[in-house]
């Protein structure tokens, strides 16, 4: 303790702010003991560029080039900060189409010594972003409707929006089996109070993928960028969090850190929310030593459970 997994920087991210040494930086200050590095794998579609102005005039070739120098930087960071804190190199997934997923196993084949864990995120339905504002969300949720007349899906078209999202998450899974879940239910961004007891198709799905990341031991995180989305709880909430529980999964900490400035930001709310649930084990990623025994995942990093209250670390009272 304390420890996140999932983060970007304005350097190697251009909706993110700062640079990738800040972000470690203010993980440091702030007492951070382990931090995960995981900025997203290139897009490859000149269409799938996020409409921003600062990704204007960039192609494919400039993203990949962009994660290369991520990883390069990344591990010189690694290096020279050694001492003050554990740093993980990652990524986070993104699938748009099939090609998406291809050019990652290329990616692992070409940096499996470089790459030591994924964060396994969905952010497209329909190879359209569902969380870059609601426009674009809502025009997602029109690929179900059944006419153009109608805005908001019934519940029968709600329910094949939640499971086109779980069944590319599955899909996902079943392919990479990433260590560590991404933010599992955001697909109810703009929806929190939606409950997924009541789509009975996408239940099961989620039920399904949640028993499949079990199955190889992956960690789902408890994300605290759902609070500065306007949430009242982190991703996941509280329904997603009790069917993982039920389903014996594990729980990590991420603060999905978009700069220095969201470094740990919410963490002391994540704590609330977490002792509200009554979670009483969190977990975290970290590299086995000589002798280890216990479980691995299969590119290196071992799950570890944060020993003895984890509520009362002195992280906490800062």
């Amino acid at each position: 303790m304390p420890f996140s997994h999932h983060s970007h920087s304005g350097q190697f991210c251009k909706h993110a702010k700062g640079t990738l040494e800040e972000v470690v930086l203010e993980a440091i200050k702030q007492g951070f003991q382990t931090y995960g590095l995981s900025e997203h794998v290139p897009r490859y579609g000149l269409d799938h560029l996020y409409p921003e102005e600062e990704e204007a005039g960039l192609s494919p070739d400039d993203l990949m080039k962009q994660f290369t120098d991520f990883l390069d930087e990344a591990h010189r960071l690694k290096s020279r900060y050694a001492s003050q804190i554990i740093l993980l190199v990652g990524l986070e997934t993104e699938y748009i189409t099939e090609r998406d997923l291809d050019m990652l196993s290329s990616i692992l084949l070409e940096h499996s010594s470089r790459i030591e864990y994924i964060v396994g995120s969905i952010h497209h339905v329909q190879e359209i972003p569902i969380d870059f504002d609601r426009p674009m969300f809502d025009s997602a949720l029109r690929k179900f409707a059944p006419t153009a007349k109608t805005n908001v899906p019934d519940v029968s078209h709600m329910d094949q929006f939640l499971s086109a999202y779980f069944d590319a998450q599955f899909t996902l899974l079943k392919r990479f089996q990433p260590e560590i879940i991404g933010h599992l239910d955001l697909c109810r961004l703009y929806n929190p109070g939606l409950r997924f007891a009541e789509y009975a198709n996408a239940l099961s799905k989620l039920e399904r993928n949640i028993s499949f990341a079990v199955s190889y031991g992956a960690l789902f995180e408890f994300n605290a960028a759902a609070l500065r989305k306007g949430w009242n709880t982190c991703y996941p909430g509280k329904d997603v969090v009790e069917l993982i529980r039920a389903l014996g999964g594990r729980f990590t900490l991420s603060d999905d850190s978009h700069g220095p400035h969201r470094v740990g930001e919410n963490y002391p709310e994540m704590r609330e929310y977490l002792r509200g649930l009554r979670v009483s084990e969190l977990w975290f990623l970290s590299r086995p030593p000589d002798g280890h025994t216990g479980p691995v995942f299969k590119r290196g990093l071992s799950p570890t459970r944060v020993p003895g209250e984890w509520w009362t670390h002195r992280f906490w009272k800062c």
